[in-house]
């Protein structure tokens, strides 16, 4: 089954052909990351012109990558949610456009769940059920992944995500946007024991999370600098955050997975594409005797594939939709279509 998959939740726009939800034929992403670089952060308006100008042209680029004809298509998968509501529309009604005009099925995505569909394609061997840690710009989820489609939030952040924290303290740390990476890349060779920095426990669910008080705790720190005219040493601040950000991660993340028994553990999103985080849940898996599954940073980041495959598998649970698929700005994960 050759799927056509559509990913245009934020600055991305992404179009690939997935078959069987597990072989990637093309994957072609388009980025206005650089357009949004200037204002530190994505313009959502922005964002959805971009959409619009460059969605057609991806999806014949993908055909043509893929040698395949539009007659080939058995179906459209495309992120219905959640994301920039204008972002996000773009993609819902260009998907719907083709699947009408093919005569093909529908298949709404929900974007995390896309995510955690990453690991498919990375990883044959991995099958439901495992916990699973989804970490990007605008999500911090536990999930109990079931089955293909069945899932159950664990744990969840209570206010900020961790992917939004990275990149508004890379922005004042003046590395620019996004932040993730150059935050990742200043940490190397840094103590991250120079600076004392808060971790939160929230008593009555031990599985959540809470980011905001480590991020005004950083701004807190760097601004009192600033005003004194003090040098903060740049490599020590950004391993003492990282650690930080892993260790409210990781730990509620094992926690989850002795609690299951699966003995299975996958990071998806873009946050999974940072170091620390990702040696920090090898040393905790190698640990605790569970098998790690994390994607090859190039599917952390929002791409079409993943869409395609998990696709694939709503397909499979009669997931379809009409003509009438609207937008989410959010979604839970648990609630298939």
């Amino acid at each position: 089954m050759i799927i056509l998959a559509v990913e245009s939740s934020c600055d991305e726009t992404a179009v690939a052909l997935v078959k069987d939800g597990r072989e990637v034929l093309a994957d072609c992403i388009a980025s206005s990351v650089e357009m949004h670089k200037i204002y530190g952060g994505v313009v959502p308006e922005l964002a959805s012109r971009k959409h619009i100008e460059v969605i057609s042209t991806l999806a014949d680029e993908a055909l043509a990558k893929a040698g395949i004809t539009r007659k080939e298509i058995d179906a459209v998968a495309v992120t219905y949610a959640p994301g920039l509501i204008g972002a996000v529309l773009v993609g819902v009604n260009f998907a719907k456009s083709v699947a009408f005009s093919l005569g093909v099925p529908l298949i709404p995505v929900h974007h995390v769940r896309g995510h955690i569909a990453a690991n498919y394609i990375a990883h044959p061997d991995l099958e439901p059920p495992f916990v699973c840690l989804c970490v990007s710009g605008g999500t911090s989820l536990i999930v109990d992944v079931k089955s293909y489609t069945e899932m159950e939030i664990l744990g969840a952040t209570r206010d900020d995500a961790a992917g939004e924290c990275f990149d508004k303290i890379a922005r004042v740390m003046g590395l620019g946007y996004p932040g993730g990476g150059p935050l990742d890349r200043a940490s190397q060779g840094g103590d991250d024991k120079a600076f004392t920095l808060p971790r939160v426990h929230i008593h009555d669910a031990p599985l959540d999370m809470s980011f905001s008080g480590l991020k005004t705790a950083m701004l807190n720190l760097i601004h009192n600098a600033q005003q004194k005219g003090e040098d903060l040493p740049v490599s020590d601040l950004a391993a003492s955050f990282s650690a930080a950000v892993s260790d409210e991660l990781v730990p509620r993340t094992m926690f989850a997975a002795r609690q299951k028994g699966y003995g299975k553990v996958a990071v998806v999103g873009g946050v999974a594409a940072n170091s620390r985080i990702r040696r920090d849940l090898e040393a905790a898996c190698e640990k605790d005797g569970c098998k790690l599954y994390m994607p090859p940073l190039k599917l952390c980041g929002d791409n079409g594939s993943m869409i395609g495959s998990q696709g694939y598998y709503e397909y499979l649970a009669g997931g379809r939709a009409g003509t009438d698929l609207n937008a989410f700005a959010n979604r839970d994960i648990s609630l298939q279509y």
